[in-house]
C-alpha cells in the first residue's frame, strides 16, 4: 500500500463544524470524503507534531482531532528530521515562522512517505514552495514525497459533482 502522511490542517478539517465560508466548506467536505472512501487505499500516518498542533486549541475539537488519529502510525521527529527541516528554511523555501511546517514536510520526507496530504496552501501544498523543496532534496539526493491537497488524490472515479 501506498502511504500517506497526513498533516494537521487534514485533521483539523476532518472533524471540524462545517465553515461558512463556501471554500472552507468544500475543503472539509473533500476532506471527509477522501476519508470515507480512499484512505483504505493508503496506510495514513500523522507525527508528533500533527498530535502537538492537534492538541491545541477549544477542548472539545482537540478532542475530536486526537480521537480520530488515535489508531494511526505515529512517526517521530528525530534529530536527522530536525536537520532537513533547518535545510528547508535555509534553503528559502519556507520563512523561519514556518518550521513547523518543515518538520511536517521533513518527516514525510525521512519516512519515505509516498504523500503528504495538506490544506496548507500557504507553506506546504504551494506551487512554488514544492518546486523550491524539491530542488533543495534533489542538491542533497533526498527523497521527495508527493505533497498534495486532498482533492489532488481523490482518485480516477471521483468527481466533484458528486459531493454536491
Amino acid at each position: 500500500m501506498k502511504t500517506v502522511y497526513l498533516e494537521t490542517t487534514f485533521i483539523s478539517y476532518l472533524v471540524s463544524e462545517p465553515s461558512r465560508d463556501v471554500i472552507v466548506a468544500g475543503h472539509q467536505q473533500i476532506t471527509r470524503e477522501w476519508w470515507a472512501h480512499r484512505r483504505r487505499v493508503f496506510t495514513c500516518c500523522v507525527s508528533d507534531v500533527v498530535w502537538k498542533e492537534a492538541a491545541r486549541g477549544d477542548p472539545a475539537q482537540a478532542q475530536r482531532r486526537l480521537e480520530v488519529m488515535r489508531e494511526l502510525p505515529r512517526l517521530t521527529v528525530s534529530d536527522e528530521v530536525e536537520g532537513l527541516a533547518r535545510a528547508i528554511l535555509d534553503g528559502g523555501a519556507l520563512p523561519p515562522s514556518a518550521f513547523p511546517d518543515a518538520i511536517h514536510i521533513a518527516v514525510a520526507a525521512a519516512e519515505r512517505m509516498d504523500y503528504l496530504l495538506t490544506w496548507n496552501c500557504k507553506h506546504i501544498a504551494n506551487g512554488a514552495v514544492r518546486r523550491r523543496i524539491e530542488e533543495i532534496f534533489r542538491a542533497r539526493d533526498l527523497y521527495v514525497p508527493a505533497i498534495s491537497t486532498p482533492e489532488e488524490l481523490m482518485g480516477e472515479d471521483w468527481k466533484f459533482e458528486d459531493l454536491i
